[in-house]
């Protein structure tokens, strides 16, 4: 850990991040605290916080023909220069990221490739995805007939909710809407295909949106390990759960913990943290190796 000070307000201490206000910028850093079921796990992932980092500053980078996004900055020598700080690079380093401020748009924006995780469960007892019916007679981990959108409300703490397109574009009106459902599925896409490449299928993900001076912007993190569910292809294999680059190693595990998940949840051991480090690291091997 390190011993340096920030002397900015701290605007939000999200689940992982912790996002300071610049004035017309924010400063973002990206611990190694970990969520599942929208509860932060007393247990850290060492290095988590980098990983993540290093893999949406590649995607950020890789996907500005789709849509603009917020990073300025991912130096922290730079960072220092701007903002007259004095950030150790040895920790700050590699998970600290100098954006743009933007008007966040309160909505997660989830888009489903495959039929899996809490998909699964509620598609098997009711035949829907997120309230809307989808075709029926698929199996565990089928791919869907096409990517599907499915909205879910944004909240900094607690639990989101899954709501229709029709109830986001009443909230937000319908042409903000349709850009949101269409930037995503469009990132989306293109993921998938860059993914496929490198022998990963990209079986669901969200993603989060801001306005900058009026025009739709990609905020927050992009396709990490965090914020989608990854699958190895060699493997692959409908029917079961898939095996995968991301933090479903440790929802599994909770699962098996007896937590009730309305309560302060326990500790994982530091096998679970070891499994979860080298999962991630993976992650950031395939996604990254040959295209930086």
């Amino acid at each position: 850990m390190t011993t340096s000070t920030i002397n900015l307000p701290l605007l939000r201490k999200g689940k992982v991040r912790d996002v300071y206000d610049a004035g017309d910028k924010l400063l973002i850093i990206a611990s190694d605290r970990v969520s599942t079921f929208d509860y932060v796990l007393p247990t850290p992932i060492d290095g988590k916080g980098k990983i993540l980092t290093a893999i949406s500053n590649f995607w950020f980078a890789k996907t500005t023909h789709i849509v603009p996004n917020h990073m300025l900055s991912s130096d922290v020598t730079e960072i220092n220069k701007i903002l007259k700080l004095n950030l150790d690079p040895a920790y700050y380093g590699g998970r600290t990221v100098l954006v743009k401020k933007a008007q966040r748009i309160d909505f997660e924006c989830v888009v489903r490739g495959f039929v899996a995780g809490s998909a699964w469960k509620e598609y098997k007892s009711k035949g829907t995805i997120c309230g809307e019916p989808v075709k029926p007679g698929l199996i565990e981990a089928e791919r869907l007939p096409e990517p599907i959108f499915t909205p879910s409300t944004k909240m900094d703490t607690g639990h989101d909710e899954n709501v229709s397109y029709s109830y986001m574009a009443k909230e937000l009106g319908e042409p903000l809407a349709s850009q949101l459902k269409d930037a995503s599925l469009k990132l989306y896409n293109y993921a998938y295909e860059y993914l496929k490449k490198k022998g990963m299928i990209l079986a669901d993900t969200k993603f989060e949106f801001g306005l900058v001076d009026g025009k739709l912007t990609l905020i927050d993190e992009a396709l990490t390990p965090d914020s989608s569910r990854f699958w190895d292809a060699a493997v692959y294999k409908p029917g079961s759960t898939p095996q995968s680059f991301d933090k479903q190693f440790i929802r599994d595990y909770m699962e098996t913990t007896g937590w009730d998940k309305n309560s302060a949840p326990p500790a994982i051991s530091q096998n679970i943290v070891g499994g979860a480090v080298k999962k991630y690291k993976e992650a950031l091997d395939r996604i990254t190796k040959g295209s930086l």
